[in-house]
């Protein structure tokens, strides 16, 4: 821009995640890729859903996965059940503040921009990592010409989208400094493979738990 002696910097955000969120990696859930692993998620986020009193925001990496989850609660859920696709975005996300106890269920857009402030949401569960899907035929051009120039396409392309959609999908927990709440990631793979450190290190500085205890411990008080 042409500016002389321009002061720059990176200075901290205004919440502090040490205190206001806990993290949660669950121990014992199927890989992401076994047909099994939306049950078991849904399993987990019956439990949450009862201890948090409803509050719970729950993204998915897929359409397949979302309405598989829907239909599981649909019956067995005693907060109101709000789904993506049921009605557009905004009502959706009206809805889920004013009713202060809902449970939403949503993929692609509501990854970012969704903004709920105070005890209306205290549960972010994210079920798998965010990678692209392989086919996509965007990803498979850009995939081409990474290779092209010899460079790994999952190490400069998936990787990085993941890590800055999951950042995004974490970041709708926390939206004020009175806020509290619980961010709850359903991959294994944050531990099992040596990626997962990358994840990690962008995502606030959160407490970490694998105690389901500790994690109903703290909801109870939010």
């Amino acid at each position: 821009l042409g500016l002389e002696d321009a002061c720059s910097g990176i200075w901290p955000g205004p919440f502090n995640y040490a205190e206001q969120a806990l993290f949660y990696l669950p121990e014992g859930l199927p890989e992401p890729g076994d047909s099994d692993h939306t049950a078991s998620v849904v399993e987990l986020a019956e439990k949450l859903i009862k201890i948090s009193r409803g509050r719970v925001f729950m993204l998915f990496t897929s359409y397949r996965a979302l309405n598989e989850a829907a239909s599981m609660l649909e019956g067995r859920c005693d907060y109101p059940l709000l789904v993506q696709g049921e009605a557009p975005r905004h009502v959706l996300l009206e809805r889920f503040r004013d009713a202060g106890d809902a449970v939403l269920l949503g993929t692609g857009s509501f990854w970012e921009g969704v903004d709920v402030k105070g005890d209306a949401l205290t549960v972010v569960l994210i079920d798998k990592f965010p990678f692209a899907v392989p086919d996509d035929p965007v990803l498979q051009a850009r995939s081409k010409a990474a290779r092209s120039a010899g460079l790994n396409p999952f190490m400069t392309l998936q990787l990085p989208q993941a890590v800055v959609a999951l950042r995004q999908g974490a970041g709708r927990l926390i939206r004020s400094v009175d806020d509290q709440g619980v961010f709850i990631l359903c991959d294994s793979r944050l531990v099992s493979k040596s990626y997962g450190k990358i994840f990690t290190s962008s995502l606030p500085a959160m407490k970490r738990t694998r105690d389901f205890a500790e994690v109903s411990a703290f909801l109870e008080r939010s």
